[in-house]
């Protein structure tokens, strides 16, 4: 079981390394210097008010790991779940496949609070049904406030956009309407599925939806720092790039956020908004996700040592 661990160890610090490496590169292409930039062109509120939007979206991803140990029958207080949740997916964003990489450390910390291999597993899958379903919930709302920028932006005709909007906004609520019904597992193919009790089922759509709507916010305030821009507009068209960016696994959503904000604000000053927007929701998170995760192992590793020294006679 310890050279499990420590393997697993091993796998979680090269994850930490390769987002290091990610972090450098972003930096490296943009220069540092027009980092600065970038950040000193927008209004200070403007910039504090997107950091608010990122801090209370990343601790509202943590209430989808907060759901998700009920989901698997092993409650856990919110300030560890936040603790693994942040760490998981500060890293797990930028390096990209997230459900891999944010999994091994997701599992590197509930491990050590009695969930299995299984548990984790499990937990991964209802956070990507959480995540899915807000991200439908913003798609459909945002397409149906402006479906003049799905039709451009993705060349839909509007009515068939209106269409994929009632989808996008109703089957949550369809999912939602099975967990009351359908208990157990239910087997398709070799896959063996496990609705949730419907009250976390409704959490789901609140959170899921509610996180992506706090992301939209923290890049509408750093838009609209430079050129005013409606939120319901940013919302739409970040959705969609959202959904392309996920589909893609592509760390960090790279070139997708970037066809999304020259979409919005064409022209110079949209690259101000786009390196404000991976600092503020990438960058900034990444260091305090490795640094916490370089602290909580120092701490792990001190006590086990203080464990094992203490039982030997």
């Amino acid at each position: 079981m310890s050279y499990r661990k420590a393997l697993l160890s091993l796998v979680v610090l090269i994850i930490a390394c390769v987002a290091l490496y990610f972090l450098y590169r972003a930096i490296d292409r943009y220069g540092f210097d027009r980092v600065i930039e970038a950040l000193t062109s927008l209004p200070t509120a403007s910039l504090a008010a997107a950091t608010g939007f990122a801090v209370a979206s990343y601790l509202c991803l943590a209430g989808f790991d907060y759901l998700g140990v009920r989901y698997v029958g092993k409650p856990l207080p919110y300030r560890k779940t936040a603790l693994a949740s942040f760490v998981a997916l500060s890293i797990g964003h930028n390096v990209g496949v997230s459900g891999l990489s944010s999994g091994a450390i997701r599992y590197h910390y509930y491990s050590r609070w009695g969930l299995s291999v299984a548990d984790v597993a499990r937990m991964i899958v209802f956070s990507g049904v959480t995540v899915a379903i807000g991200l439908s919930e913003i798609i459909g709302l945002g397409i149906l406030f402006y479906p003049s920028d799905t039709e451009s932006f993705i060349a839909m005709q509007r009515s068939t956009a209106v269409l994929l909007a009632c989808v996008c906004v109703a089957w949550p609520w369809a999912y939602v309407g099975t967990a009351a019904f359908v208990r157990g597992k239910i087997c398709i193919w070799r896959w063996h599925l496990f609705f949730p009790r419907p009250v976390l089922a409704l959490w789901q759509i609140a959170l899921g939806t509610v996180n992506f709507a706090l992301v939209a916010a923290c890049l509408h305030q750093l838009v609209n720092g430079l050129a005013e821009t409606p939120y319901a507009q940013v919302v739409a068209v970040y959705a969609l790039g959202q959904s392309a960016g996920l589909l893609s696994h592509v760390p960090g959503g790279l070139g997708v956020l970037e066809a999304t904000v020259l979409y919005l604000l064409p022209g110079a000053t949209s690259l101000a908004a786009l390196i404000a927007f991976r600092v503020v929701y990438f960058f900034i998170p990444l260091l305090a996700g490795i640094a916490l995760f370089l602290t909580t192992g120092a701490y792990e590793g001190v006590k086990l040592h203080r464990q094992t020294k203490s039982r030997t006679p």
